[in-house]
């Protein structure tokens, strides 16, 4: 039997013949493998089911570690309505609830008992990454999705501290997209319709404002026959399609060897015959090469950039080719930058904790005048609050036919009739 087949009826026997869930809080580890352990005996007894000594073991390892690992934020991990944990040394646990940051009242007992648990996380992970004062900071990814940031003395002056961004498994298609308000159906047919007609999208917004979560969704709506590359620093993409080859950069080693960017990774990903390519977040000189992909033909690209605006976002397209070293004018490089973006998607947190996307921005060139201009086609306006806290607004559209229109007519991808005028 296959050890993921064992660990799922074992989940199931510990959740539907046991105490599992009422006890395991109140539990030392020594007493949790133990209960774990009898509660496999007597799942094999009466299911007739043979395991190995080593395939027992490894069960109880795996769940014991599995609930442990967390120490005290575990409670905080199992809240559903927490979307962030930031864990400021020993005393200071902060907890993000509906967009809004609060003090919680968990505590560690030591700066040592939160590094053991930060190593205990890490190593329930399975990222093979390390933590220590010789390497004091890391990213990874736990098995459910979630982020973790990590930063240690004697770079953090405050102690240990660790950024949990958890996984948000409730959205996962455009209709929650609509049912959160983050968007309506008007810019729903748009992006499902930019996606199979394979335009090049660049999603932006501050930090936890939902950029990943709005890329995940509608990447969704790419053909399944595609055969999709993603490149990442850190993995958060969760594709539904079958053909994807995921990529991640790898960081040097502690004698400062082996470092491998992502720029890197993009060029060698031009040498995988993909349909698209899909880039976790843009940072730096890799936005030359996806520029330049892009204008020699590998359309359908999709990537994330760190903006507070779309006039920032592209700005921070143009700085970063500019940083590559390009020896061309600030004006030709605007001018490519406009030529290979077809859409850019805004998403903001709102003050009411709803994310929002805010503008699907229009970047045109005007050869008559030379000069770049960034139309919104749709936008959200803000008319007010509620008593409650609740921002009062309506996405706005300007109906003039923008300049992909053509696109869609182009590669037969039809949009309702009226949807863009004259």
């Amino acid at each position: 039997m296959l050890n993921d087949e064992i660990k799922e009826k074992v989940n199931r026997y510990l959740i539907h013949e046991t105490d599992f869930l009422k006890v395991k809080d109140t539990m030392s580890e020594d007493r949790l493998r133990a209960f774990v352990d009898d509660a496999i005996i007597n799942m094999c007894r009466d299911q007739n089911i043979h395991l190995e000594l080593e395939q027992r073991a490894a069960v109880i390892r795996e769940l014991v570690s599995a609930v442990i690992s967390m120490g005290p934020l575990r409670l905080l991990m199992e809240d559903k309505t927490i979307s962030e944990i930031m864990v400021n040394g020993a005393n200071q646990v902060y907890i993000q609830r509906s967009g809004r940051i609060t003090l919680s009242d968990i505590k560690f007992g030591s700066a040592a008992q939160l590094v053991h648990t930060i190593q205990k996380i890490l190593a329930a992970s399975g990222s093979n990454k390390r933590v220590d004062e010789s390497s004091p900071y890391v990213d990874f990814i736990l098995k459910d999705g979630s982020r973790v940031n990590v930063i240690l003395p004697p770079c953090s002056l405050i102690g240990p501290v660790m950024t949990i961004r958890k996984f948000n498994e409730e959205i996962a298609t455009v209709d929650d997209l609509l049912n959160l308000k983050m968007i309506d159906k008007n810019i729903a047919t748009l992006l499902i319709a930019a996606m199979k007609a394979k335009f090049n999208v660049i999603f932006c917004g501050s930090t936890g404002a939902g950029k990943t979560t709005m890329l995940n969704v509608f990447s969704r709506h790419i053909p399944e026959e595609e055969r999709i590359i993603t490149i990442e620093d850190t993995p958060e993409l969760r594709l539904l399609q079958k053909h994807v080859v995921s990529l991640v950069s790898k960081p040097s080693n502690i004698e400062g060897r082996g470092e491998i960017t992502m720029r890197e990774l993009f060029i060698n990903s031009l040498r995988m015959r993909p349909d698209r390519i899909i880039i976790g977040e843009v940072r730096g000189e890799e936005m030359l090469d996806l520029i330049q992909s892009i204008s020699s033909g590998h359309s359908g690209s999709l990537a994330i950039v760190h903006a507070e605006t779309p006039e920032d976002c592209f700005n921070r397209m143009v700085l970063m080719m500019l940083m590559a070293g390009v020896r061309l004018s600030t004006e030709e490089i605007q001018k490519q930058v406009i030529r290979a973006i077809d859409i850019i998607v805004h998403v903001e947190l709102f003050w009411d904790g709803r994310r929002r996307v805010t503008a699907i921005t229009d970047p045109v060139y005007d050869k008559d005048t030379g000069k770049v201009s960034l139309r919104n086609v749709f936008w959200f306006e803000q008319h007010g609050m509620t008593k409650d806290g609740e921002i009062i607004g309506e996405w706005a559209v300007d109906r003039k036919k923008p300049s992909f229109y053509e696109k869609f007519k182009k590669r037969m991808v039809p949009l309702p009739e009226g949807f863009f005028e004259a």
